[in-house]
């Protein structure tokens, strides 16, 4: 073989090899420019702490229990301030309801309770099915839905036909709709209906709508003051019965809530505070009260999970 051909073969090889470097260097950057283009595709993320609890003051809020935990909740209230110094301003006085929540998944949540008040057993289904986000999925408001029933124990004559046990049940549904404009706000509308089997006299009736609006500004990193106000018709409450409105603080203190409240409303159940407020903020029928919440991991989180 000449020298001349000796050297076309080698430029070959020559050309060869570039051109398989080439073509592996390009596969490589278009992999990168791939794998570039996958991690800049946006996420969605979820907006978090609207509420620091499932409760805003009496209302629910939007939040809900995470999956695998359990809420024990203790509400108390006192007695009415313009009770005198006879009752130390209501301090002498007490209506409370133990709870507990449990989250089902993220979204989805069951609770039971027992009141003092009218010795009620309650129970409710908590569902978000729109959540505030950001991102891939765009969404302005957040969503749950509420369904409760409550049955009332009072011992009464039993051989009273009004008083059978089906004619001890009311229920609520609720609505609830909000968004955490910032870190600082927070705004809830909570259209609501509640239905009761028996009413006092018959000029009572027995569904009651009502709209509730709450709100929760953030004062520092771990306090912040909520509003909760229920707004019902008249002719639909009946007389002698007022629209619910309560003030409030959290404290956030570790693994409790800590919420201080005043309240023109006794009740703890919706059936109570949208339906049953007797009291009024301008004669002094407040009464003081508070809710105590504590959490506790019943299942691991998905991603500690073996």
């Amino acid at each position: 073989m000449s020298v001349r051909t000796l050297q076309q073969v080698k430029m070959k090889k020559i050309a060869l090899l570039l051109a398989c470097g080439f073509a592996t260097f390009s596969g490589y950057s278009q992999e990168e420019d791939l794998l570039a283009d996958f991690d800049n595709e946006p996420e969605t993320e979820y907006s978090e702490a609207g509420f620091k609890t499932t409760r805003v003051a009496n209302s629910h809020s939007y939040e809900c229990t995470y999956e695998g935990v359990m809420d024990f909740r203790i509400s108390h209230r006192f007695g009415a301030i313009n009770s005198g110094f006879y009752e130390l301003f209501g301090l002498d006085q007490a209506s409370i309801r133990l709870g507990l929540d449990y989250g089902i998944t993220d979204n989805l949540g069951v609770g039971i309770g027992r009141s003092s008040y009218q010795k009620t057993y309650d129970g409710f289904l908590k569902y978000r099915f729109l959540r505030q986000s950001t991102g891939a999925k765009n969404m302005p408001v957040t969503a749950t839905w509420v369904s409760t029933m409550a049955v009332n124990t009072l011992k009464v004559d039993e051989s009273l036909e009004d008083y059978a046990f089906e004619n001890r049940l009311s229920y609520t549904h609720q609505l609830l709709i909000g968004r955490k404009f910032n870190e600082a706000f927070t705004f809830q509308l909570a259209p609501s209906y509640v239905h009761r089997n028996l009413v006092e006299t018959s000029d009572d009736p027995n569904g009651i709508w009502a709209l509730g609006v709450q709100g929760r500004t953030k004062v520092s990193k771990r306090t912040s003051l909520n509003i909760d106000y229920y707004y019902g018709a008249a002719e639909q409450l009946g007389e002698g019965y007022d629209n619910s409105l309560t003030l409030g603080v959290d404290i956030e203190t570790g693994g409790h809530v800590f919420q201080l409240l005043l309240s023109n409303s006794l009740a703890q159940i919706e059936k109570g505070f949208i339906g049953e407020t007797t009291g009024k903020w301008l004669d002094g029928d407040i009464y003081m009260g508070f809710n105590v919440s504590r959490v506790f991991t019943v299942k691991k989180p998905k991603e500690f999970r073996d």
